[in-house]
Formats: structure tokens, C-alpha cells, sequence
């Protein structure tokens, strides 16, 4: 229904708006800057001024001809950094875990982690970090240790904690 009425609201009178919106005056162009206006005078007044714009002057053309330039450009830092950081991307290791068999990853570039190892290395930390090292998890990872530390530090997992009832009368689960 709501529709229904803004529809109505929205096409009241839409012949007069649109006819209002047509005849409204077109805006003019720009003023043109006053060092053209001697200019196009000029040309106005001598036909044979457009004809000197116009025409190829051959002299010219053959100097131009004969200018020929070589440049190369120097090698920046920058592409020998991007290109070293490719190549150590391209080193791979293969998953741990049995649980990538039905997740179709064949390998992980070093450095990088999936979301199931993450995961499993989080609730390894929580349940045994005295096993469970940031060290142990940048080796076995291969992983850089203030990332591991990062990790460690600012994401855990998800933990369910149930309360117990404090009414006597609640109903005992079995």
C-alpha cells in the first residue's frame, strides 16, 4: 500500500513538471578568454590567415623527419623489490592436518596460513601453551615470530561457557 501511494506522489502531475523543466532557458557557454578575441578578428577579417594555420610548411616537416630519438628508461629499486618479493612467494609447503584432504589445497606459500591452521593453532596455544610457543607455532608454521606473537595476542577462538542454573527449580538436563 505504501508503494502504491508513493507512486501516485511521485507521477502527480508529471506532464507539467516535465513541460516546465523543457522550457527553462539553456544555459549559455562560457566567456571566451579576451587574448582569443584578437585572434578570431583577425581570421574573420583575413581569409588568408586560416589558409597560413592551415598549410604544411615542408621545411619544417623535413626537419622533423630527421630528428630521432633514443631513451631508455633507468631500473628503478622498486621493480627489483617487487620481483624479489614474487620469488619468495612462489616457495610452498604442504597443509598440516588431515582435515585438507576435502578442502582440495594441494599447498600454501610460506608465510601464509589457512583458516582451519589458524584456527587449530589458536586452540592449541589455549589448551597448551606451554607446548605451544609462539616459537614452536613461527617453525612449525613457517611463519615470521612477530606475526605468531600478533596472532597470539589479538585473536582467540570461540569459547562456549554454560552457566549453571541458580533457580533449584530449573529443569535438569539429562
Amino acid at each position: 500500500m505504501g508503494a502504491r501511494m508513493t507512486r501516485a506522489i511521485r507521477n502527480f502531475n508529471i506532464e507539467n513538471r516535465a513541460e516546465r523543466e523543457i522550457s527553462k532557458p539553456k544555459p549559455s557557454a562560457a566567456p571566451r578568454h579576451p587574448s582569443t578575441k584578437s585572434l578570431r578578428e583577425q581570421m574573420s577579417y583575413n581569409p588568408e590567415v586560416k589558409g597560413e594555420i592551415a598549410r604544411k610548411d615542408d621545411r619544417l616537416l623535413s626537419l622533423l623527419k630527421e630528428v630521432y630519438v633514443e631513451s631508455t628508461d633507468p631500473v628503478s629499486s622498486l621493480r627489483v623489490k617487487t620481483t624479489e618479493t614474487q620469488q619468495e612467494s612462489k616457495e610452498f609447503r604442504l597443509p598440516k592436518g588431515h582435515h585438507f584432504d576435502m578442502l582440495n589445497i594441494k599447498n600454501i606459500p610460506k608465510g601464509k596460513i589457512s583458516i582451519v591452521e589458524a584456527l587449530t593453532l589458536l586452540n592449541n596455544h589455549k589448551l597448551h601453551p606451554e607446548t605451544w610457543t609462539a616459537e614452536k607455532i613461527a617453525q612449525e608454521y613457517h611463519l615470521e615470530l612477530k606475526d605468531v606473537n600478533s596472532l597470539l595476542k589479538y585473536f582467540v577462538t570461540f569459547e562456549v561457557k554454560i552457566f549453571p542454573p541458580e533457580d533449584k527449580k530449573a529443569i535438569q538436563s539429562k
